[in-house]
């Protein structure tokens, strides 16, 4: 039954009662000016005059944590990262998780990751998550074999033989994500098929990353992987967080901002480009002095409001602090992608005069060693200098020691 009349009228009146009373927005000429531009001006030219905003996570500072333990055998605690304020780093990349002949032989670098020895890196790792800092492991490196086991086509029992134990290991320990360090042949649709099945398995959450040299996102035959980053960035590039990038070892050079700003040109997103470095001249070729960091790092962060980052190879002898505390390298580099310096300058000096001793250490041991020339003119290609294998502390090396 339809209400009587008089209910709309008073329902009318009460209404209207309300409307008048509600508070009037007071003018503001700013509003009304910025009202009438927006209203005018094409959509393309107000983007244009706007300075775009970095998200909140940018720019990114991410260390690489595979030397866990000294040669005594005692663990290497990265706590110190969230002792020391204030706390710059953003993600911990967890290496090396290796794939084995055997399905059921997971290793991260030489033993199963529930062995004892793991047993307060897992905690520690827990403790960084629970701070807000995302761990991912990172699967592959110099180690071949993990991808050229999961180059076949997903749900096959080859693929699922081998993926299996490493999805169990993701689950068990919360990891945020996974780093492809992809250092051997795999193919283009292997590499797409592992993204795909990850995404799956881990949801939208999950992080995906990947970490090339250098020179093979400015020419794919520049390249330690086999594919093309270029096309699986026109085909996946949506899936994959970032690209921590290697320029060091001969594949790339931050010792000026020239090779970042190639990769601009060429296309690549800076957001999405994190510029790798070693953290010490014993973890690789190509160190860059501090004195020089200071001036490219603040130069390509104020550049690029959208800078991806930072990501150093590896902890545990991170200069300045070396081996006693590698901590610093993080508190270093914070304060270069924020425009300035937070080590004094005699932790500067230190650092220097350590560079420059390892430097005349490991010239005497090429003058000692010996080069090999290769003669293009006898028909034999001059091969790019390849990234050397990183020798870490495990325990085969100790017990290698123990024996001796």
């Amino acid at each position: 039954m339809a209400p009587p009349r008089h209910q709309y009228r008073r329902r009318r009146i009460k209404d209207a009662h309300q409307k008048d009373h509600k508070p009037a927005r007071p003018f503001s000429w700013v509003h009304f000016i910025a009202s009438y531009f927006t209203r005018i001006l094409p959509r393309s030219l107000i983007a244009s005059i706007m300075a775009p905003i970095p998200p909140p996570h940018l720019p990114r500072l991410i260390t690489y944590y595979q030397t866990h333990h000294t040669p005594s055998g005692d663990p290497i605690s990265i706590l110190p990262l969230l002792q020391h304020s204030p706390v710059h780093l953003t993600h911990v990349i967890l290496a090396a998780i290796h794939i084995n002949e055997d399905p059921n032989s997971l290793t991260l670098n030489d033993h199963p990751p529930s062995h004892p020895r793991f047993q307060t890196l897992w905690a520690e790792l827990r403790i960084l998550q629970a701070s807000g800092i995302k761990v991912l492991g990172m699967l592959g490196g110099a180690a071949k074999g993990s991808f050229t086991r999961l180059d076949y086509p997903s749900f096959t029992p080859e693929f699922e033989k081998y993926y299996a134990p490493l999805a169990a290991l993701i689950r068990e320990q919360s990891l945020d994500g996974l780093d492809l360090d992809v250092e051997e042949e795999m193919s283009l649709g292997g590499i797409i098929r592992l993204i795909d099945r990850l995404r799956s398995d881990f949801g939208p959450e999950f992080i995906i990353t990947l970490a090339p040299v250098a020179a093979a996102l400015l020419n794919h035959q520049h390249n330690l992987s086999g594919f093309d980053y270029e096309a699986l960035e026109v085909m996946r590039g949506k899936e994959i967080s970032w690209y921590n990038t290697q320029f060091y070892c001969g594949w790339g050079d931050c010792s000026n901002p020239v090779m970042y700003e190639m990769l601009l040109v060429k296309g690549w997103d800076p957001e999405k480009i994190v510029v790798g470095l070693v953290t010490n001249p014993e973890n690789g070729g190509g160190f860059v002095p501090f004195e020089v960091l200071g001036n490219v790092i603040p130069l390509l962060a104020g550049r690029h409001p959208r800078f991806g980052g930072v990501m150093g190879w590896e902890y545990f002898n991170s200069l300045p602090g070396g081996r006693e505390r590698p901590w610093e390298w993080a508190e270093l580099m914070g304060g270069y992608l924020r425009g300035r310096r937070s080590v004094d300058d005699q932790g500067l000096k230190r650092a220097e005069e350590d560079v420059k001793r390892l430097r005349e250490q490991n010239a005497e041991h090429e003058r000692k060693k010996g080069s090999t020339d290769l003669d293009a003119e006898d028909g034999d290609e001059v091969q790019v200098p390849v990234p050397k294998d990183f020798e870490y502390y495990s325990d085969g090396l100790l017990e290698d020691q123990d024996s001796s």
